[in-house]
């Protein structure tokens, strides 16, 4: 199906683009057509799965994104993509104050329910702040889109309706190694009956969420969810029941997953689409006991410092939700902040815990709880750095521990 934008779009304009899986694909496939008889366009969207955004594609308008996630990363490669270093939580206000602009807003929603009301699906974080402040709202209504619980878009505040029947984006979950295994294992330890869990979605997640089927009444509040879910309530692991806040719902601002995932959402009560103000906010998270979370990076400094954006000169990941949540999970009564990593990279011939980090701090040493790596966990909470540094240095790779001594040793010397 092809869609005609340009009676909506106007030269200059800029567009926020539902993302991940809430990607409004036919949309998008109009617009990298029609782009360039328009002219001076740009757009944002957060995160992309869809393998629509190629450098060839994006020619004739530019995107801007908070990293490179998905299948952002061949257009990071290239140069082609402006990335807006800021955390989950800030991009929804970003819309709102016009930072991030947003004259067109283009979404992905479910068939209206008998009220008018449809359901974003798959997405929920930043969307209802782009429809809130577009001049033109064109919603991509795809009758096999789920109607989640949560956020939703009523019929009249959608300028343009283009109905469609089309599979949404699907990420199945990934290949999981004994690398993954080994991590995932000392990570499960944090989790404990009664645990409100979050994870990103990945082989790692997916192995720690493999391991929890002995536990009970955990809940979950999380910036994304994968099908990894799915097994946990269907065991009966995953309940709710102990939440201090949003007792009996699973929490999420987005699901990334398979039609396995989206159809246990559908019309589910026991799991909420919310935005990033809820799902990220900190006076929300701060009421979270045995809050558990767990995220990913490039690598760790001997001091505890992260970097989750940058591998040397490429730029991979993105600030994302980690800080957010890194943080939460570090204060919450009973509960932990996990960066979980292997300990090395490019088949084992690159340190992932080094001396001193070669890209960006995504979350700054004094926010960081636990590093794991297939080899164990680092308490670093209230350490010296010192201490940091020898339990970093204890969960690396064994054929690089002699070379990080000697700059543990260094930081011993100095005292920092």
């Amino acid at each position: 199906m092809t869609v005609d934008l340009r009676p909506f779009l106007r030269p200059g304009d800029r567009i926020v683009i539902g993302q991940a899986c809430g990607e409004p694909t036919t949309l998008i496939e109009a617009l990298i057509e029609q782009a360039p008889g328009i002219g001076g366009l740009s757009a944002f969207i957060a995160t992309s799965f869809s393998g629509l955004f190629t450098p060839a594609a994006t020619d004739a308008f530019s995107l801007a994104s908070m990293g490179a996630i998905g299948t952002l990363r061949s257009l990071a490669k290239e140069h082609r993509l402006g990335v807006i270093p800021c955390h989950v939580s800030q991009v929804g206000p970003l819309i709102e104050a016009g930072i991030i602009g947003c004259d067109v807003a283009f979404v992905q929603v479910s068939p209206a329910d008998a009220e008018g009301d449809h359901s974003f699906g798959l997405i929920g974080d930043h969307v209802r702040a782009a429809t809130a402040k577009a001049r033109v709202v064109i919603a991509e209504v795809n009758d096999q889109v789920p109607f989640t619980p949560g956020e939703s878009l009523h019929a009249s505040e959608i300028d343009c309706a283009v109905h469609v029947s089309r599979p949404p984006v699907e990420v199945p979950p990934a290949k999981i190694g004994e690398t993954d295994e080994a991590i995932a294992r000392h990570a499960a330890d944090y989790i404990e009956d009664g645990s409100v869990i979050q994870t990103g979605v990945g082989a790692v997640p997916d192995a720690i969420l493999r391991l929890l089927h002995d536990r009970a009444d955990l809940g979950v509040h999380s910036g994304m969810l994968g099908d990894g879910l799915v097994d946990l309530v269907e065991a009966g692991v995953v309940t709710n029941a102990r939440k201090s806040v949003d007792r009996g719902v699973s929490i999420t601002g987005a699901l990334i997953g398979t039609r396995r995932l989206y159809a246990f959402a559908d019309r589910n009560p026991a799991i909420r689409l919310c935005p990033a103000e809820h799902t990220h906010d900190a006076g929300v998270l701060a009421r979270l006991e045995r809050l558990v979370t767990v995220n990913s990076a490039m690598e760790v400094d001997l001091t505890g410092q992260v970097n989750a954006e940058q591998s040397g000169p490429v730029y991979v990941g993105g600030t994302g939700g980690q800080v957010d949540f890194v943080r939460a999970g570090a204060r919450s009564p009973g509960g932990h902040g996990i960066i979980a990593l292997p300990a090395t990279a490019k088949g084992g011939t690159i340190s992932r815990i080094v001396p001193a980090l070669s890209g960006p701090v995504t979350t700054a040493r004094t926010e960081v709880d636990v590093i794991v790596t297939e080899f164990g966990a680092a308490e670093l909470r209230g350490r010296t750095l010192t201490d940091r540094a020898r339990r970093l240095v204890a969960i690396a790779h064994p054929a690089f521990q002699e070379d990080l001594e000697e700059a543990a040793y260094a930081i011993e010397r100095r005292g920092f």
